[in-house]
């Protein structure tokens, strides 16, 4: 494993969140696409692109995990009023600089996503709700809800807090699906949650806000599409929305899973973002790190990291969720991995977070 992750300095992964905070224009500019109107399985697939290593690691919580939502590494970052709790749900996930989780799903078959946003403004600080840092938002849910109604009614009791690290800040917003084909977008403007709650609301990128980016598609007449018609071709989130809207509405109906995942990657492919394409500043780059997929039906999780060749997937069913079993980790940076891992991974040295 490489040494960065081995090491889990303090100083280093405070400093990882810094990066994972920091707000590079259209920085972690994300592609999330869901399929849930198909007769075989509900699929969703995502992008995350970032302009260096993320530093992923695949990692299996079992349920019963004690987890402090107000601590950043060795820092408090929640003075008052944390989310602290044990979690209910056993869950696999993507974890983001050993400080937080950027995509996963729990052994219920609900998942998120977490993706950037400029506009994101969690609001001063209601301490008359639970506390957890943005790093631990999604993690929050994972542990504790089984469906996106859950999810929802957990949101109404927490507020996610805005980590501040050498005057950088965490802008995210969440997208939640569950096996029943549920789904809804949670953005934070102007202070205020902004929920899209819904079956119809099955892609998001980045910015403008949600609103926004319906309206934009709005503009957009696919009836009778052909190759000719035209398409928004760039990797601008307003581009990667409309252009897998578009592929999403055209996947032909999965006769196994094997085709399911692979007309999920397949958009999430087209919305991905080429090795030295630029960003938001002349001169600035950032591509797509890596891919997921999950069919929230089975409880299994594919990953695919851009620079090997190989897709690799885990079951959920074998793992071991019971309280007090071990955190069990798999660095997914290793060209030899192909194929069903869930075997392969280890336990932890020490819990991430």
């Amino acid at each position: 494993m490489r040494a960065s992750i081995r090491s889990h300095a303090v100083l280093n992964a405070i400093l990882c969140a810094s990066m994972m905070a920091a707000p590079i224009p259209a920085a972690q500019a994300c592609t999330r696409i869901l399929w849930n109107d198909n007769k075989l399985a509900t699929v969703v697939g995502r992008t995350m692109d970032w302009p260096e290593s993320t530093q992923p690691v695949l990692t299996a919580f079992p349920r019963g995990m004690k987890r402090d939502g107000g601590r950043l590494g060795p820092q408090s970052v929640v003075a008052e009023n944390p989310a602290r709790r044990s979690s209910k749900h056993g869950s696999v996930v993507t974890t983001i600089y050993g400080v937080g989780t950027a995509d996963g799903v729990n052994e219920k078959g609900f998942a998120i996503h977490m993706l950037y946003l400029n506009a994101t403004d969690f609001g001063p600080r209601d301490t008359s709700k639970l506390g957890v840092h943005a790093g631990l938002w999604g993690q929050y849910l994972l542990d504790n809800a089984a469906s996106v109604g859950e999810a929802l009614e957990l949101m109404k009791g927490i507020q996610p807090v805005m980590v501040a690290v050498h005057g950088v800040k965490a802008t995210v917003h969440l997208a939640i699906e569950d096996a029943a084909g549920e789904s809804a977008i949670i953005e934070y403007i102007g202070g205020k949650p902004v929920v899209h709650h819904g079956r119809q609301y099955r892609v998001m990128t980045n910015d403008p806000t949600y609103d926004e980016q319906l309206a934009n598609l709005a503009r957009y007449d696919f009836t009778n599409a052909t190759r000719q018609t035209p398409l928004p071709g760039n990797v601008d989130p307003r581009d990667r929305f409309v252009r897998s809207a578009y592929y999403l509405q055209m996947l032909p109906e999965p006769r196994s899973e094997r085709e399911a995942i692979a007309g999920i990657l397949a958009i999430a492919r087209n919305a991905s973002v080429p090795f030295g394409a630029p960003n938001n500043a002349p001169g600035t780059l950032y591509n797509t790190e890596y891919r997921t997929a999950i069919d929230l039906t089975n409880r299994r999780y594919f990953f695919e990291l851009t620079t090997t060749p190989n897709v690799i997937w885990m079951d959920l069913a074998k793992f071991k969720f019971q309280p007090g079993a071990p955190v069990m980790i798999l660095d997914p940076d290793n060209i030899e991995l192909a194929g069903n891992v869930s075997g392969k991974f280890k336990a932890a040295r020490n819990t991430p977070f």
